[in-house]
């Protein structure tokens, strides 16, 4: 089948086709897209071009952070500013891979991967949309709850508050080493006041369809001190809210089973 290529002058127009076409899909680092039609999905007829759009842009300023959609894993984990999320994005494939793969595609990439969509969970971020018609901004956790919505949108950048050094902690499990998809992945941001946790964020990733809030665990944690008690009720609800799937990687009774690990040690720094 003839695959036509097409490319636009905004994402506007790309909105406006993906929305006239069932068989039109926006083409970003091609890692999701290209791969399906490749695996032989004939639904794929046309193949809107992301390049000239200024997606990939990157700006840091007055302690918040927007990354363009069309940024790759390789541009971030460069960016001096965003080291926050350079162990992130380095755990997201081969070289090869993370020179091609785009912010943009992570946010719909399903389980068991999308890490970097987890990451930007635990910060609170926002998705930038345009749609046919209307501009939006979204959480990130609303977006994700209704991606379905947005297939025949263009996702702009997402934005969030940089963490303090050291802020953000993440974690990947992986049985192939040393680029294979997740087992899981947890990420967390969990500042101290006086002692205590104030403001609790913890994500997982590969532990339902798309990453979620572990929202059990953050009420645990919230008001608390981060001592052993503290972390040992956390482990205890920590499956809580999760429906993960069995694939070649991992069943869903073994990721139950070292989710609760896996947070232990996290939360332990």
């Amino acid at each position: 089948m003839t695959l036509e290529i097409v490319r636009v002058d905004s994402p506007r127009e790309a909105a406006e086709l993906l929305s006239a076409d069932m068989g039109a899909r926006f083409l970003g680092g091609g890692t999701i897209v290209v791969r399906n039609h490749s695996y032989g999905d004939v639904g794929i007829r046309r193949l809107v071009l992301s390049d000239g759009l200024g997606l990939d842009n990157i700006r840091v300023e007055g302690g918040r952070a927007e990354i363009g959609a069309g940024a790759t894993m390789a541009k971030i984990a460069a960016y001096p500013t965003l080291a926050a999320l350079a162990p992130v994005v380095r755990e997201i494939g081969g070289p090869a891979v993370r020179a091609m793969a785009t912010v943009g595609g992570n946010l719909f990439a399903s389980s068991p991967y999308g890490d970097l969509a987890v990451a930007l969970l635990a910060l609170d971020a926002e998705v930038a949309v345009v749609g046919q018609r209307d501009d939006e901004t979204v959480a990130l956790e609303r977006f994700l709850l209704a991606r379905w919505r947005y297939t025949t949108s263009i996702v702009k950048s997402v934005s969030f508050v940089l963490p303090p050094e050291g802020g953000l902690r993440f974690v990947k499990v992986m049985r192939r080493h040393p680029h294979g998809a997740s087992v899981l992945s947890i990420a967390a941001l969990l500042p101290l006041s006086d002692g205590r946790v104030k403001g609790a964020r913890v994500a997982y990733g590969a532990m339902a369809p798309t990453a979620i809030k572990a929202k059990a665990v953050e009420q645990v944690l919230e008001g608390a001190q981060l001592d052993d008690a503290t972390i040992a009720k956390a482990a205890a609800v920590a499956e809580e809210g999760t429906a993960p799937a069995s694939d070649s990687f991992a069943s869903d009774w073994y990721r139950r089973a070292v989710l609760p690990v896996h947070l232990v040690r996290l939360l332990k720094g």
